[in-house]
């Protein structure tokens, strides 16, 4: 039997404030709960008993396990169309240093507001092999339900940071690339692009902040087609880091 007082406590993870006071979040569905169970156990799980019967290890799976029912699903669940599994997981705490960076690509968000674009990201980051993203403070929340689903269950492979990234480049070596994306970049394609960096993305009607276009040291730009055709104003942010992500991975890829 689900009780009222689980049910409010699930729906509280809605809200940042009390994600953060608690130091955990929220994920539902079977392949989202599934990922971050082969990395993690869950401090709450309320599953079907269909859902159950498919899993072994029940035992291991979480401190804590109701057996729901759909409706009861269905009452707990923050989603239109809940499925079989909801689970609650604590929060990584990470630190990210220089060295972290070193030897590797890494992206970097500036600000990017959107929940879904954030999770989306992250899921790029995860395809192409990337294993952290660094964001600022003004960054939306990675533990926001939205962009938790958002990343298909990639969270439980790519690292997420939250820290000072002006500070943080700040302490790179002077000649570390940083790519960043700008209208009075160089095109992409034309560029002969590095195995070690960072790609700092930006906001999604702003683009990048003054402080970070400083330190951009290798700016970028992706060319519409044909040249000199009227389109689109921009490229959502989430459609942009997985253009020139994947053009890094194939430039690197090409080396081999």
């Amino acid at each position: 039997m689900l009780s009222k007082s689980k049910i409010k406590f699930i729906h509280s993870l809605a809200l940042r404030k009390n994600r953060t006071e608690r130091r955990v979040f929220l994920a539902e569905g079977p392949k989202l709960v599934g990922d971050l169970l082969g990395k993690d156990k869950a401090m709450l799980l309320l599953a079907t008993k269909e859902w159950l019967d498919r899993r072994h290890e029940n035992g291991c799976l979480s401190e804590e396990i109701v057996e729901v029912d759909e409706d009861e699903l269905s009452k707990a669940s923050l989603q239109k169309h809940p499925q079989q599994v909801i689970a609650v997981f604590c929060q990584k705490k990470r630190e990210i240093t220089p060295q972290t960076l070193r030897g590797r690509l890494s992206l970097m968000l500036d600000g990017v507001q959107d929940p879904g674009n954030l999770g989306t990201i992250v899921r790029i980051a995860d395809w192409f092999g990337i294993e952290n993203v660094i964001c600022s403070h003004e960054t939306a929340d990675i533990y926001n339900p939205k962009a938790i689903q958002a990343t298909m269950g990639s969270i439980a492979r790519v690292n997420v940071f939250y820290t000072d990234i002006v500070r943080l480049t700040d302490m790179l070596p002077e000649l570390f690339p940083v790519y960043g994306t700008l209208l009075d970049g160089k095109d992409i394609y034309a560029q002969k692009l590095t195995t070690e960096g960072i790609i700092v993305m930006g906001n999604e009607g702003n683009g990048l902040s003054e402080n970070m276009r400083k330190k951009v040291n290798r700016s970028l730009y992706i060319p519409n087609f044909p040249l000199g055709r009227k389109t689109a104003d921009s490229l959502n942010v989430a459609i942009a880091t997985s253009v020139i992500c994947s053009e890094f991975r194939r430039q690197q890829s090409c080396i081999k």
